[in-house]
């Protein structure tokens, strides 16, 4: 059995440059860093719900709850 997978999905959130937020592709500013500057070229998702708890958001300098992009660019 073999899936695909649909990149249209990506195409639902930019991230943002500065801060890596996923946000949704109709907004103007991030809501994290209120930062104008978007791209729709990013790949890997985290969900940070707790940042004190989370020894991942620690590493990656997360401050604040939210999605946010992996790694930004092709």
């Amino acid at each position: 059995m073999t899936f695909k997978v649909s990149r249209s999905t990506t195409k639902a959130f930019k991230a943002c440059v500065k801060c890596k937020a996923l946000v949704p592709a109709d907004a103007e500013v991030c809501p994290i860093c209120g930062s104008k500057e978007f791209t729709f070229e990013w790949s890997g998702v985290i969900i940070v719900i707790d940042p004190e708890k989370s020894a991942v958001a620690k590493l990656l300098g997360i401050k604040t709850p939210g999605r946010y992009a992996i790694k930004i660019g092709a």
